[in-house]
């Protein structure tokens, strides 16, 4: 048997010398604002305060940063996402035409887009990336995306390697069942589906038994250790230790044999823990660090992830 090869020694983080496959993601699409405070912790602050920082206005969500990235990876990239119709509209168009990404945007009339805001505190000791506060418009359109808008899309669904979906399409009840047709869609063609367990707190915002059916009908599964433990009842991981415990409860809840991709660390993104049922697991480091921008890293991540896995890992 070949020695084990992580997604960080081949294909890498800076892309794909030879880009192949298809990837299509479903996800959200909106105008995020991101401003960094290098000099000030949340917790210091008792008091209003201006501060002038870096701060800027991107085209962001889900399924666009993902996107973002991939297109580094893959051949073809397309995008599926429930947008609304206001001057932020056609900046969404331009940007995924930017990066090379083919896209079926779905466009609600009468609706603003979704704005969300991303500040970044300072860490404790000056240094890394602090905490991040992240504030999400409510009800976006991208929680509207109905089965009958995956039905339009199948195509790009059925020729696609692989479907990339995520856990903030669970958070309302129409495009919860969205993301189960488009799991059907993919099972019925045999096109892969990819899993990534957010937001991190999906546990605290839905039962299991609304995550759980996505899990088992999964080809590969993306997450933090620590939300599937508390997802699945079982205690997180303490002190960044790598989460072998939680791999039987796994299989317990999860028939069948999906590849886990278990994030795990001091910031849940330092290393990851690779499982599958039959095969023993094995662990690599994500090459984040303290002092990495921390923002599109775990994007970054995926598509490398995406890409190896695809290849035969």
């Amino acid at each position: 048997m070949a020695p084990f090869r992580s997604p960080l020694e081949w294909p890498g983080l800076d892309g794909a010398a030879e880009r192949r496959f298809s990837l299509f993601v479903i996800g959200d699409a909106g105008v995020e604002v991101r401003a960094s405070l290098p000099g000030v912790r949340f917790a210091e602050l008792d008091a209003d305060r201006l501060c002038y920082a870096p701060a800027r206005v991107l085209t962001a969500g889900t399924a666009v940063n993902l996107a973002r990235c991939a297109v580094g990876y893959f051949r073809r990239v397309g995008v599926l996402a429930k947008v609304g119709d206001d001057d932020y509209t056609e900046a969404i168009r331009r940007e995924l035409h930017r990066i090379g990404a083919a896209h079926r945007l779905v466009v609600e009339p009468g609706v603003p887009n979704g704005v969300s805001v991303m500040l970044r505190a300072g860490a404790a000791d000056g240094g890394g990336s602090g905490v991040r506060l992240l504030v999400v418009q409510d009800e976006p359109p991208a929680r509207r995306l109905s089965a009958a808008d995956v039905r339009a899309a199948a195509a790009g669904i059925e020729d696609a390697d692989v479907l990339a979906v995520d856990g903030y399409s669970l958070l309302a009840p129409g495009s919860r069942e969205a993301l189960h047709e488009a799991v059907r869609t993919a099972r019925a063609a045999g096109t892969r589906v990819a899993f990534d367990v957010v937001p991190h707190d999906i546990d605290a915002r839905l039962p299991a038994s609304c995550v759980l059916p996505v899990l088992r009908r999964a080809d590969l599964v993306v997450s933090e250790a620590h939300t599937l433990a508390r997802l699945l009842g079982h205690p997180p991981p303490a002190g960044g230790r790598e989460p072998r415990d939680l791999l039987p409860v796994l299989d317990r809840a999860v028939p069948g044999a999906p590849l886990w991709l278990l994030r795990f660390g001091p910031t849940s993104l330092e290393r990851v823990l690779v499982h599958q049922r039959g095969r023993p697991p094995v662990t690599y480091s994500t090459g984040y660090d303290p002092g990495a921008a921390r923002a599109g890293y775990g994007d970054r991540l995926t598509s490398c992830e995406l890409y190896w896995w695809l290849s035969g890992g």
